[in-house]
């Protein structure tokens, strides 16, 4: 005879059940009461097979209880996880879930989420800030602060390494008489040896700062981890073409050396790795594709915070050495003017569109601005022609 019919009945709050034990292949006919305790409820099971026997008692921990998927369409049957016990079936579904209740059992975050759209929505909102906020805010103090252990003789290594491959690549020996690379080297020592302690990001960090030259890349320098600067021979030339002296291409080297005392590149490398370590975490085994493609986005991002940085360490660098920044960023509106100009050439005379430069075009194409590590060039070049950036204050 089902129990569901034979027990209806049952005095007080007992509800019929079966308990398949793991020691018989037939179910034991049971009453089942819940009770409150100070953990949550506990579940006694009375057989009827032994009237006036003692509980058989499974407290709270031990019982695997089960969760409901919906509130409006209840399944048919409830079945409990005893665990080693085996397990219990109750039919008597709204009984069990009005008595569950009354012993004071409250529903879990995640069975809420399951039967109410509302708190799966709000679920779902705050992990989305948590991200947010953990994207904007956690990942670079937690690499900030994580960078402070890196060993400098890891950096300088690094740098060898990543030096070498350009070496073999992009980059060939300079073309500078040495007697103009030992002028410039000059000014840069001497300006290495001006950075006041109030622009050091890191106390106690002091690598060896060196200026070497090369030549491709276009006019450009660029800082490498460990305090290697190099320059190459078309940022020289630029300056030469725009008839600016040495202090532009001082200034550009202050802009430099505040990407080695910021430490930027190493930060970039732990920035990712926290952030691919939090996504993981956060996003399980579906992170793999989602956390590359936030590891390209954040890092642009971040490059582009570190170019204001070192942008606010060369503004105050320069001050400090009573030497002006108006020439570099002369120097660098320049370089952008040219790039818009060679692509506007390269759109006029081709059949295929050029890659998109960095200055008006990117005003542009508001994508391109986006993806872009600067985006921000002429903007930039205008704060440092007036020696002062809105964003310093805040970095």
């Amino acid at each position: 005879m089902n129990s569901s019919h034979q027990y209806t009945s049952a005095p007080g709050h007992l509800l019929p059940g079966r308990w398949f034990d793991g020691r018989s292949s037939q179910a034991r006919q049971v009453l089942v009461g819940l009770r409150a305790t100070a953990r949550g409820p506990s579940l006694h099971l009375h057989p009827l097979s032994a009237p006036g026997a003692a509980p058989v008692v499974f407290a709270h921990q031990d019982v695997g209880w089960p969760e409901a998927w919906n509130a409006r369409r209840p399944q048919a049957r409830v079945v409990v996880d005893l665990r080693d016990q085996g397990s219990l079936e109750i039919d008597a579904v709204s009984a069990w879930h009005a008595a569950l209740a009354a012993a004071g059992a409250r529903p879990g975050l995640a069975q809420r989420m399951q039967t109410r759209w509302s708190v799966l929505l709000a679920v779902l909102l705050a992990a989305a800030i948590g991200l947010t906020l953990f994207y904007r805010y956690g990942t670079p103090w937690m690499a900030t602060q994580l960078t402070r252990w890196v060993p400098v003789g890891w950096e300088a290594a690094l740098a060898d390494q990543g030096l070498q491959q350009m070496d073999d690549g992009l980059l060939k020996p300079s073309k500078l008489p040495p007697e103009r690379q030992a002028q410039l080297r000059a000014r840069f020592d001497a300006l290495a040896g001006q950075i006041p302690p109030a622009l050091q990001r890191y106390p106690g960090y002091a690598p060896r700062l060196q200026l070497e030259f090369r030549s491709g890349l276009g006019a450009n320098a660029f800082a490498l981890p460990g305090g290697q600067v190099v320059m190459t021979d078309g940022l020289v030339q630029a300056a030469a073409k725009q008839g600016l002296d040495d202090d532009a291409l001082v200034g550009v080297l202050a802009h430099e050396l505040g990407h080695v005392v910021h430490r930027h590149t190493t930060r970039m490398v732990v920035e990712q790795g926290v952030l691919q370590m939090g996504l993981g975490l956060a996003l399980g085994d579906v992170s793999g594709v989602l956390s590359t493609g936030g590891a390209l986005l954040t890092g642009l991002h971040y490059r582009r915070n570190h170019e204001r940085e070192a942008d606010c360490f060369a503004i105050g660098l320069m001050r400090h050495a009573a030497l002006p920044t108006a020439p570099m960023g002369t120097l660098l509106l320049a370089i952008a003017h040219d790039e818009d100009d060679a692509e506007g050439s390269q759109k006029s005379g081709a059949s295929q569109p050029a890659p998109q430069k960095q200055g008006k075009a990117e005003a542009a194409h508001p994508i391109w601005s986006l993806l872009s590590s600067h985006p921000d060039t002429v903007e930039r070049a205008h704060a440092l022609q007036q020696g002062q950036s809105p964003h310093c204050s805040a970095l």
